[in-house]
């Protein structure tokens, strides 16, 4: 499979396992990450849910150009991109602490994968950067709408515009990551967060609902839902595609010369 569901005491951990492929998104990883997070969600027991991806290269790399480039049509694009679009909704209102453990470069869908949860722990060094706008589309799964929760307007409206790569450490200080750790063993984080782990599981539940309620009285999953259909239109276009094509290609004669 191309991902991997593991509880360990009360942390439930979600793994990516496409590492020969950057860790992208495909359909198979979303339901994989709808199911962690019905289990996240109805076992009592965990108290915290973490996604990272495997190997030390990447955490995600967003959607897999090659798996959804065959989706040329609005409409088409409308449907792949809500159903990541719903499951990063549910991710971000899910009534449990969520982390994302940034091993490695975090690009595109990946970055929205990491504004979905409630903590950004990343090793040093690492890239990240919304770069969608360099495939003349904008961020399709409701991570802009979250970003700009996560910080200040100014600041979100600048990674996103410039769409450029920064390092962990600029984002650190940006406010995006909230720690940074030498290694990104399972063991760096739960040492990181054992204060949270060793509250009570309705106490963190009270606490994440008073945020999840902040959200839904700002109307978020409208807003995501605007953002995804903002994406769909920009995604048919000649340009998105040219884009796309340039990308792969440039990326084929990279592998061919390595």
């Amino acid at each position: 499979m191309d991902y991997k569901i593991e509880q360990l005491e009360s942390v439930l951990l979600f793994k990516i396992d496409r590492p020969e492929k950057r860790n992208a998104i495909n359909y198979e990883v979303m339901d994989g990450l709808k199911e962690a997070l019905e289990q996240a969600r109805t076992n009592d027991e965990i108290k915290v849910l973490v996604i990272t991806g495997a190997g030390t290269q990447s955490f995600c790399s967003g959607g897999d150009l090659q798996a959804f480039h065959g989706l040329k049509s609005q409409s088409e694009a409308y449907e792949m991109l809500s159903k990541m679009g719903g499951i990063l909704y549910d991710l971000s209102t899910l009534p449990k602490i969520t982390v994302a453990l940034i091993n490695g470069t975090a690009i595109g869908g990946g970055c929205e994968i990491a504004a979905a949860c409630d903590f950004r722990i990343a090793r040093p060094n690492s890239k990240l950067g919304f770069i969608q706008g360099n495939l003349a589309i904008t961020t399709g799964w409701g991570g802009g709408t979250l970003l700009y929760e996560r910080l200040v307007p100014s600041q979100a409206l600048l990674l996103l515009t410039t769409a450029g790569l920064y390092k962990t450490e600029e984002l650190h200080d940006k406010g995006f990551i909230d720690h940074i750790v030498p290694g990104h063993t399972f063991n760096d984080v739960t040492n990181l967060l054992e204060p949270i782990l060793l509250k009570n599981v309705h106490v963190l539940v009270a606490y994440k609902q008073i945020l999840i309620e902040k959200w839904k009285r700002g109307d978020l999953q409208e807003r995501i839902r605007l953002e995804i259909l903002a994406c769909s239109k920009l995604w048919e276009k000649p340009e998105h595609h040219e884009a796309v094509e340039g990308f792969l290609n440039s990326s084929s004669r990279k592998n061919t010369k390595s």
